[in-house]
């Protein structure tokens, strides 16, 4: 195969971070290239060198696209060489129908007007291409995440890509909707579509890559493909962290666990809108001390029932009993749930669990204020002792405490995520999703923070979608399905197919 694209000594820097630091990375024509690393380790940041987001000028190094030295002054001239990239963030119009989506910035025009009947024919084509059979005019929130990741990959085909960015494709994809786009990925492969994929899940990076690049602190510390055999996973994760990872899940200390400190009892979540049920006659429990896994499927209900535990803040008609160490509280509004120890991490860091445009300090701080408070002023001498405190137990990288959030890793976003609701001293903790879209090195620090709380005596409920992550951290595990809770396994008994027996039946 021939070189399509070689970036060559690349440095890219922000103030007090050098994000890039000399990377080499070369991509083979008609190949699946996986770009991985930890958060943080340069990955997103290379990818907007090579796609105009950041401009020449801005960066050092070259890039050369099929033995030609590009300088790209911003995503136009990328686009015009046929590179296209894909955000995890999809940048899709909701209120516009799929056509209008597609073509949306290059436009098909005939006398200065947009022919709309050629824009909808094409459109059937590259939707017919990516295996979406939606009619063109659909509106774009009218269908799931899936499908508009398809829409995207119809997009860069209607841009005559030739080399395709994707950032995270399937972070918020279920299996079939990943196994869909792994296939897609593979079909356009055969079209001579060089594809640069980067995600988190080495089990994808398996299955799919020909080649494998791995950044650590922006640099270029390993290359692996297939067709030399060199393809391993587990060299895979010792480049990303710089060490060996022995146990993917570490071992924790198991006592007897103690009281039962949350106890939710027929609980019933009716959605207005929707006109259904997301929660049916729910009941479960947490100890202190023990992990408790939820399982089941997406829109099984696990987050409703969550949400619906900790003061509804979606504002579904709930019914049924909380009761927080023995006695039963008015569970309608999330403050009185925070203030009874319950602390709730968010699957959607960036939209519901930080406010990105405020420092570390602020969002370390933001759900236990009150404790700052003196004299009806926050003590900010006292909130930088907290944060910094907090930044160095929990090893969140960044270059001070008055860095946005926004700038930060997704692990290390979480990590804030984490320590602001630990600020305010749970009994109960329940996490959502709490590894999701992070590496496998920040995933590892996030399991040892999960069982240092749980030895403490926390009791934490953990929802997640990877069934090897709930078997590998929990105690027990209840398993929804179609809004109910189908069942409960003790870990000794609990396994993937059981799991998944209860989950679809």
């Amino acid at each position: 195969m021939a070189t399509i694209l070689e970036m060559r000594n690349i440095t890219k820097e922000f103030p007090g971070v050098k994000a890039l630091d000399q990377v080499n990375f070369q991509v083979e024509a008609g190949e699946i290239h996986c770009l991985v690393g930890e958060n943080g380790a340069g990955k997103s940041t290379l990818m907007k060198v090579l796609s105009g987001v950041f401009p020449h000028g801005e960066y050092d190094g070259d890039i050369l696209v099929k033995d030609t030295i590009q300088t790209f002054k911003g995503i136009k001239d990328s686009e015009a060489q046929g590179i296209v990239i894909i955000y995890q963030e999809l940048a899709l119009i909701p209120e516009l129908p799929i056509y209008e989506n597609i073509f949306l910035g290059h436009e098909k025009v005939s006398n200065k007007i947009i022919n709309w009947n050629e824009q909808i024919e094409a459109s059937e084509r590259y939707l017919d291409l990516v295996n979406l059979h939606v009619l063109p005019a659909t509106k774009v929130k009218d269908i799931g995440v899936g499908k508009q990741q398809l829409v995207e990959i119809a997009k860069a085909l209607s841009k005559d890509v030739k080399i395709l960015i994707l950032d995270e494709p399937t972070a918020a994809l279920n299996d079939e909707e990943s196994l869909n786009l792994l296939r897609l990925l593979k079909e356009l492969k055969k079209e001579g579509v060089t594809s640069i994929m980067i995600t988190h899940k080495l089990k994808e990076v398996m299955e799919i890559a020909d080649t494998v690049t791995v950044l650590r602190d922006g640099k270029t510390v390993d290359h692996m493909t297939r067709a030399e055999g060199t393809l391993d996973q587990a060299r895979m994760i010792q480049s990303m962290v710089g060490r060996e990872i022995e146990d993917v899940f570490p071992k924790r200390q198991k006592a007897a666990p103690g009281d039962i400190m949350l106890e939710a009892m027929n609980l019933t979540a009716y959605h207005p809108f929707l006109g259904r049920d997301l929660v049916k006659d729910s009941s479960l429990n947490v100890r202190a001390g023990e992990v408790v896994g939820i399982a089941g499927l997406m829109g099984s209900g696990r987050t409703e029932l969550a949400l619906s535990i900790f003061g509804n803040p979606k504002n579904y008609r709930v019914s049924g009993t909380v009761k927080i160490e023995g006695k039963e509280i008015a569970f309608d509004r999330p403050k009185k749930l925070i203030d009874a120890g319950v602390a709730y991490v968010s699957e959607d860091r960036k939209g519901n669990g930080l406010v990105l445009i405020q420092d570390v300090r602020e969002n370390i701080t933001l759900a236990n204020l009150k404790a700052l408070v003196s004299s009806l002023v926050i003590d900010q001498s006292e909130e930088i002792l907290v944060a910094e405190k907090y930044r160095k137990d929990y090893n969140i990288k960044t270059p001070n405490i008055e860095q946005k959030v926004v700038n930060l890793s997704g692990g290390n976003q979480q990590k804030v995520s984490l320590a602001k609701w630990l600020y305010t001293q749970p009994k109960v903790l329940i996490l959502d999703e709490p590894t999701r879209g992070i590496d496998v090195g920040a995933k590892y620090e996030i399991y040892k923070l999960i069982n240092a709380l749980v030895e403490r005596g926390l009791a934490i409920l953990l929802i997640s979608s990877e069934l090897p992550e709930v078997l590998g951290m929990s105690d027990r595990v209840y398993v929804m399905n179609d809004g109910t809770v189908a069942g409960e396994l003790p870990i000794a008994e609990a396994t993937q197919e059981k799991i998944m027996a209860m989950a679809t039946n």
